[in-house]
Order: structure tokens, then sequence, then C-alpha cells
């Protein structure tokens, strides 16, 4: 693969007709379009008849089944491609591209080689060529059986665990003994500028009166690029908030090296890119809430997707501001946040009224922002409603703002969780292993020493998605009392650009590198946000289907909510971002994408 993400667009389409020779003499030979639609759709219900026909004379017959059944889905692909209802759902047709460059039609410059890749890969994989399987053998123990075949069995299953602990080993946790100091040296340097104390350090009120918010002062406690630092002008001059808590800067590499910080610098620091984006969309009037929060929200306070579930937002801010918020229209800087008591009598009201809610997901901002005083409140207040079993705590201050975490916090807590009436839970978002340190791990004890359980949703991004990434991810979670609960595909709002992943990296994260670990520690499930109707899943065709393949190489899918079972609603059409701009990516960071070759073989 790495040798074909260096090809010019004419070798690619040479490339293109060598793997299917067939498919270029049907468009080459058509006269019409038309024509060659009805041609290729006659050639592919061929092709499938002889996929698993043990009479077939054609050469799958000598396939093994796993390439057989790969090239199935590439056909249903390639049919959902260049049907007319999706060419006039896209707006574009793939197969009038195709047609085009086989009669070298087609203008050079319309086509992008992302595009070529798709096709090129899809064509290998109709013809049982896709080179998944082509070295791969029959694994011994199968022919074998009793002790012998249990001996060969455990070689096999030692090499994929050793495998799996050799890519672990690429990546840090802040538990590691050289971070944990580095740590405590930079925590002194920002003490020392702060002119504060250890004390001052484990009082998380100190650490919100100096939440790091200009470009000025960060210059003075870490070293910048100059694309961060183009990127937090940006966000000055266009007043874009960004926010870092003292305790989360301690976990920057001070001087840059880029050895290990690149998911925590990423997670805070806004972008050129993202600041031109976010305010090119304000500026023509795109709406930022992009799922749809407004139109699903019965009154100020209060987002409910679900039958039984909704969400409570009672602080619209947080300690720390992470760029690809999906809420970044409504979170605010923290010193123009407020908590009205006012706002929230009214959404309590609303859920007392309606026996229908059984769980309250207290979210925002961070309500964990709030002093006691305020959360003791608001969780005494949905306690009273006799019909929620549920309260759950939706926050980032266990990674951010461990300090947070105190004694009186966890008596108001423990107060609230009662066994077998009503279970109050923690929701947290860690995004990479080196968010992980003593302090973070202190608070997780606190909390899990009432009984309380944890669950973690992860934003699958660029910054966390290479190889075995968020595995190790998952492994430092579950050991230290955190079960991982959600992994999400990045929303897809044009500001966040740098952050997505195509939806076929996170769908092989969890089939080719999840898979090795134990079930009790993959408990995440992969899902996708769909507009105002919420999660859909991402493991199964039921669920969603690659429609077109744009010019620039972008999949478009097609999203059926889960409430499609139920009702009518309208299908969500979603355009990825491109898998060959991912490997591109992925190569210029110095990753060996042959590693991401099956990639586009997941749908």
């Amino acid at each position: 693969m790495k040798e074909l993400l260096e090809y010019d667009k004419s070798k690619l389409i040479e490339t293109l007709w060598e793997y299917d020779p067939i498919i270029f003499k049907i468009l080459k030979s058509s006269n019409k379009l038309q024509e060659a639609r009805n041609s290729l759709f006659d050639h592919l219900n061929d092709l499938e008849r002889h996929l698993f026909n043990i009479y077939s004379d054609k050469h799958f017959k000598d396939k093994n089944i796993l390439e057989r059944n790969n090239a199935k889905e590439c056909i249903r692909v390639f049919k959902n491609v260049i049907r007319t209802e999706n060419e006039d759902i896209t707006n574009y047709s793939a197969l009038n591209s195709l047609y085009r460059a086989a009669k070298k039609k087609a203008k050079s410059d319309s086509l992008n080689v992302g595009f070529f890749l798709e096709f090129i890969n899809l064509f290998k994989g109709i013809n049982c060529e896709s080179g998944m399987y082509a070295e791969k053998e029959v694994p011994l123990f199968i022919s074998l059986n009793g002790h012998t075949a249990a001996l060969e069995r455990m070689k096999i299953l030692d090499d994929y665990s050793s495998n799996v602990e050799n890519y672990f080993l690429r990546y840090k946790t802040g538990m590691d003994k050289y971070l944990i100091e580095e740590r405590k040296n930079n925590k002194k340097s920002i003490l020392d500028f702060f002119n504060a104390t250890d004390k001052d350090w484990q009082n998380y009120n100190w650490q919100i009166k100096n939440i790091i918010s200009d470009i000025d002062t960060l210059l003075c406690l870490v070293r910048l690029s100059d694309d961060e630092v183009r990127g937090l002008e940006c966000a000055r001059k266009n007043c874009i908030p960004f926010q870092i808590t003292p305790h989360y800067l301690s976990l920057f590499d001070r001087e840059n090296s880029g050895k290990y910080d690149h998911a925590i610098r990423a997670q805070v620091l806004p972008s050129e890119n993202y600041c031109w984006n976010y305010m090119l969309s304000k500026d023509n009037g795109t709406n930022l809430d992009f799922m749809g929060e407004k139109s699903t929200s019965p009154i100020k306070g209060i987002t409910r997707r679900y039958p039984q579930i909704l969400i409570l937002k009672p602080f619209d801010s947080c300690p720390q501001i992470c760029v690809y918020c999906q809420r970044n229209w409504e979170i605010t800087d923290i010193k123009d946040a407020v908590f009205s008591r006012e706002s929230m009598k009214n959404a309590l009201d609303w859920i007392s009224n309606n026996k229908n809610i059984k769980e309250v997901l207290i979210t925002g901002g961070d309500p964990l922002t709030l002093d006691d005083v305020s959360i003791n409140w608001l969780l005494s207040k949905i306690s009273g409603i006799g019909h929620i079993e549920r309260i759950r705590i939706g926050t980032r201050i266990i990674v951010t703002m461990p300090q947070r975490i105190t004694d009186e916090l966890i008596g108001i807590f423990d107060k609230y969780h009662t066994f077998g009436t009503r279970e109050l839970c923690i929701v947290t978002h860690f995004e990479h292993p080196t968010e992980f340190t003593p302090d973070t791990l202190e608070a997780i004890k606190k909390i899990k020493k009432l009984g309380i359980n944890m669950y973690n949703q992860q934003v699958f991004t660029y910054y966390n998605s290479k190889k075995y990434e968020s595995s190790f991810l998952r492994t430092v979670l579950k050991k230290s009392g955190i079960d991982p609960y959600y992994t999400f595909n990045t929303k897809g709002k044009d500001e966040t650009i740098d952050y997505r992943v195509p939806i076929a990296r996170i769908e092989q994260e969890r089939e080719e590198e999840a898979r090795f670990l134990p079930g009790m520690v993959r408990t995440d499930e992969p899902v996708f946000n769909v507009p105002r109707l919420g999660k859909s899943y991402l493991r199964s065709w039921q669920d969603h289907e690659v429609i077109m393949i744009l010019e620039d190489g972008r999949r478009v899918y097609r999203f059926y909510p889960w409430e499609s079972k139920y009702a009518f609603v309208e299908p969500y059409n979603y355009t990825d971002v491109s898998i060959f701009e991912y490997l591109k990516r992925l190569k210029d960071d110095n990753e060996n994408v042959d590693d991401y070759s099956s990639i586009w073989y997941y749908f």
C-alpha cells in the first residue's frame, strides 16, 4: 500500500484498470452511461452468483471463504455507489467519473488520488485479490487433536499477545516513573510562576482561579511551536476561548519535544485551521449546534433524545475547554458562566412531571466545576424525584482537575448513592493514557470506595487513533477502576477536521486491535451520533452503509437511526473524511501505513 500512495494520477488510473479489465471494458465499450450502469449490474450479479456456487467455473472457486466474503461486501458497496438514487441524494456520480476516465474524457485535476485508491481497493476486493489473506495459512492446530493441538494453539495465542504488548511499548502512561518526575518539575515551574505553594495546588479553587487562558502566560510556562502560536493568536483575534488548568498544563512536555504529549496539546490548543473554519461557519450562518440540541430541548437546560434518559445542563463552562467539543456553540468562558437555580427548578419540575424519565445525565459544561453547595442542592432535588433510578454525572474533572474530588464532595456523593434504590455513577472522558497521573488515580480511588461505578467515553480522534493506542488506553482505564463505555466517532463539524478519523478506522480498530483484549476490557461500543436522534452503532450494516465515493475520495454514509425500527425516521447522510488523507497524515508522522492496509475493506 505504501507504494500506491506514491503513485501519480496517471499511474493510478493505469493500475485501476489492471485490477479489473472487465469493468474497464464495460465502461469503455458502452455508448451511454445508462448502458454502462446496466451492464455493470449484470456483471456484478453474475459475480455474486459465482462467489458461492460450488459448480462455478470462475477462478473464485479456488479462493478461500474469507476472501470471497470480502468480495461480497465490496460488490455490495459498488452496487450502492452506482445506483441512480444515491447519485441523486449525493449530487454526484462516481460512475460517471469512472466512465469518463475509461474513455479518457475526465480532466486529470477533477479526481483526487483518494478517489482512485478507493476504487483500486474496491476492484481488488471484488475480484478476491484484496491481499488481506494472501500470506495467511490455516493454523496447524486445526488439523491436530488433544494436547498436541493445545500446545500448537498456545504458540499462536502467545504470538498474538506478544504483538499487542510490543505495540503497547510505543505508548506511555502518566504513571511511568520518568513522566511522574518530569511533571513534578513542571508543577514546580508553574507554582513558581504563580508564586504559589503545594497547598495551593491541591486547592481546586486555586486551580480554577489560575486557569491559563491567554497565550502570553502560556508562552512563559511551556514551549510552543510556530503552528501552535499561530493558532492561539488566531483564537485571541477572533475571541475563541481556550482554557487550561494548571494541573493539565503540568502534563505537557514543557520543551515540546513531541515524545508523548501530542494528544494532550491537541486537546486544548486550537489550531489556526480550527479557528478559521469556526469563524467561517459562523460568518456563513452555519448552525454550529451539530447535534440539533435546540430541537430536542423541551425546556431550558434539558436535552432529550431517548425514551428514559435526558441530559441536564446546569452550567455552561468547564475548567478546561476541549477544542473539538460538540457544544462549542454554547460553552462560555468560565468567568462568564452562571448557575441559575431558577432555570434548574423549572427543568427539575419538568422531570418531576414526566414519569417516563428514569435517568438524568448531568453534564454541560462540567457540573463538577460548581461548588459543593450547588452540587448538593442539585443532587438532592433530583434524588427527591421518585421515578429517577440513576443519576449520571458527566465530567472530565478527574482528568483536568482531580483536586476537585475532595472529601467533602465524596461525602455528598455518598448521600445520594443508595444501593437497590438509586444509583449515582460517574462518566468521565480520558482521551489518552498519558492523562493518567497519581492525582487522578487518587481521585478515582476515593470515588470507587463508595461503590460508585465509573465509565469512560472516549472521542476517537486522529491523536489517539494509531495502532493499538486506544487499546492501551482501555487497559489503563480498566485496571484503574474505570469501565470503557463508548468510543465516539468525532462529530462531523467543519472546524474539527483536524481531529476527524475515517469511520473505517474506528471499525478496523475494533476488529483488529480491541478484539485481542479480554472481554472485560473492551466493553466500549463504537458509535456515531446522528443529529437530533442520537447514537448509531458502527458494528453492523443494518445501521449504516456506504452510498457514494466522492471525487476527492471521501465516502458518503447513510445512517439508519436507532429509532428507524419503530418509526419512519429519515436516514441521515454523512460525508466522512478521506481514508487517503488520513493515511497520508499517518505516513507524514512516520507511521508504517502498511499496518493499516485493510482499512479500505471496512464499510
